[in-house]
């Protein structure tokens, strides 16, 4: 069985230099993938972001946060995004530095599999996550996924390192990633007191002060754009004021886009959010008592479905016009590398030890499963713990090559086979709704194609 005893603790001796090819792997892939990927358009919010960006490298905004009215967004990936445009004029920029960015997220995940299961593990999620076409598509595109998700898995890296080790500078750097992150994607922003409370609570001298330090490092990044906030809105909105939305659409009973018109017809970007909290509370206490088994029902397929963005660009015609066999092509490139790696961590999840670290990343992919319960599934929302999947997937590809299933137990085996039967219920539906596009060709609809894509 694999389990954090078995990782190498601290020195991660023996894997450097497999990880450092693995990333230049991945360098590889993602810069032949920028020139290679035919001609596409921003679909969804990549036109967002890029506006954000311009507004932001404007003559009258000149970059100051004081000029600029963003709350609905956090601001790392505009600034981001802003500061490429204003060196060069273009953002083809940012896409050559996004892929390369885009490859550092390799090592996190392969030190952090190291130091919570084995090298081995750590390495196999390292190779899923340098190849995996969904991250090698997004690394090139303008969505804030790329950034946030090697802000957020070093992050853990640094905070596996701290737990390993005394002294609070690893505890320091995790923070001011997380701190980081957070001004990315404010998802993870209530996560960092449950991560606290997990360093502190580790044995031993010293955890209290590290978790002191971690705590305060990601609340000193975060804190800055939170008295920006309050300076221009004269609110309390600790990063953005997306959160109100998600909640009241994910929750009202109504159509996405009339959430929208509601929210849009409050004057006030405070009072908007105030008021989209409002109504999305108020949604769920009308609910009630069967909202959480009606949101599990149907927000959990739509978090783990069989699709994709590289999908939705296809569907709605960002790519022009494309044979049906070529785009049922791509989507068996995209989509079989997802299935694979679920059926392995439903074999992985039976070989878990329910170390420190383990219980670490399982309470993050539970969070994060519970956030979209709680506002709306959709296929992006599940990539930053995607490399969660892929350690416990490591698990299950050790297992299997160490001849460890031969010697399962009876529960074991029916534990791994019920998660893989749950799997395929939820993969069901979208795998039909992906054969009924037009798109794909394989059934006569009559619609236009890009008729029936999701909403990013």
């Amino acid at each position: 069985m694999v389990s954090s005893s078995a990782a190498v603790p601290d020195g991660l001796d023996g894997i450097g230099r497999r990880l450092a090819l693995l990333t230049l792997a991945a360098l590889v892939v993602r810069l032949a993938f920028v020139l290679l990927e035919p001609a596409t358009h921003p679909v969804g919010d990549e036109r967002t972001w890029t506006d954000w960006a311009l507004n932001l490298c404007s003559p009258r905004v000149h970059f100051s946060p004081l000029r600029i009215h963003l709350i609905f967004y956090p601001p790392v990936y505009p600034y981001f995004l802003a500061v490429l445009y204003g060196l060069t004029g273009t953002f083809e920029t940012a896409r050559w530095t996004q892929a390369a960015l885009g490859a550092l997220l390799v090592p996190a995940v392969g030190l952090a599999g190291a130091r919570a299961f084995s090298p081995r593990a750590g390495l196999w999620a390292a190779a899923v996550a340098a190849l995996y076409p969904e991250l090698v598509w997004f690394s090139v595109h303008f969505w804030s996924e790329t950034v946030f998700m090697v802000l957020l898995w070093w992050g853990i890296e640094r905070l596996l390192a701290a737990n390993a080790a005394d002294g609070p500078g690893r505890a320091v750097a995790a923070g001011a990633l997380w701190g980081l992150a957070i001004l990315t994607r404010e998802t993870v922003l209530y996560f960092v007191p449950l991560a606290a409370l997990w360093l502190a609570t580790r044995p031993g001298s010293g955890a209290r002060v590290r978790a002191a330090a971690f705590l305060a490092a990601s609340l000193l990044v975060v804190a800055p754009w939170t008295y920006r906030n309050w300076l221009e809105f004269h609110a309390f909105v600790p990063v953005s004021t997306a959160g109100g939305q998600n909640l009241f659409q994910g929750n009202a009973l109504i159509e996405r886009d009339k959430t929208y018109e509601m929210v849009d017809a409050v004057q006030g970007r405070v009072a908007q959010y105030r008021y989209a909290m409002r109504m999305g509370l108020q949604a769920i206490r009308d609910r009630q008592p069967w909202w959480i088994f009606e949101k599990l029902r149907d927000e959990m397929p739509r978090f783990w479905e069989a699709d994709s963005l590289v999908l939705v660009h296809i569907k709605r015609g960002a790519y022009g016009p494309v044979a049906p066999a070529l785009a049922v092509g791509v989507a068996v490139v995209v989509l079989a590398p997802y299935v694979g790696v679920l059926a392995l961590a439903a074999l992985g999840a039976t070989r878990l030890r329910w170390s420190r670290p383990t219980v670490l990343l399982v309470a993050l992919l539970g969070y994060y499963n519970l956030l979209h319960v709680v506002t709306h599934g959709f296929a992006r929302y599940r990539l930053p713990v995607m490399p969660v999947v892929f350690l416990v997937a490591g698990v299950g590809w050790t297992a299997w090559r160490e001849g460890e299933l031969a010697r399962m137990s009876v529960r074991a085996r029916a534990t791994a086979a019920g998660m893989a039967a749950v799997l395929t219920l939820i993969l069901i539906p979208s795998f039909r709704l992906n054969l009924e596009h037009p798109a794909f060709g394989l059934t006569d609809t009559g619609g236009p194609p890009g008729a029936d894509a999701p909403a990013p």
